[in-house]
């Protein structure tokens, strides 16, 4: 196993998910449950789900588009979502 890859992982995914929607999500799931083992388990498994989606579907595109193309669109991808938070800021 890469070590430095998995610990990389780690930490992008880590820091990516601080403040994000989702750990906003399991926040106010816990401020309305008495349960928030449930909740734990549900939101990491979620987040463990939907990762192995992403790296499933990224290694399935990977055999058919080149990875240049890959990050290319990936690069637009969140440059579109940066910049259109950008304007709909400006727009309240």
């Amino acid at each position: 196993m890469d070590w430095n890859l998995l610990g990389l992982s780690f930490i992008i995914v880590f820091l990516a998910e601080l403040g994000d929607k989702s750990q906003l999500a399991a926040i106010t799931l816990s401020g309305q449950c008495r349960h928030p083992r449930a909740i734990f388990l549900g939101t990491a498994s979620a987040l463990v789900f939907a990762s192995f989606l992403g790296v499933v579907l990224g290694g399935s595109l990977a055999q058919f588009l080149p990875t240049q193309l890959l990050k290319a669109v990936a690069a637009v991808g969140f440059a579109t979502l940066g910049i259109s938070f950008l304007w709909s800021e400006e727009e309240e």
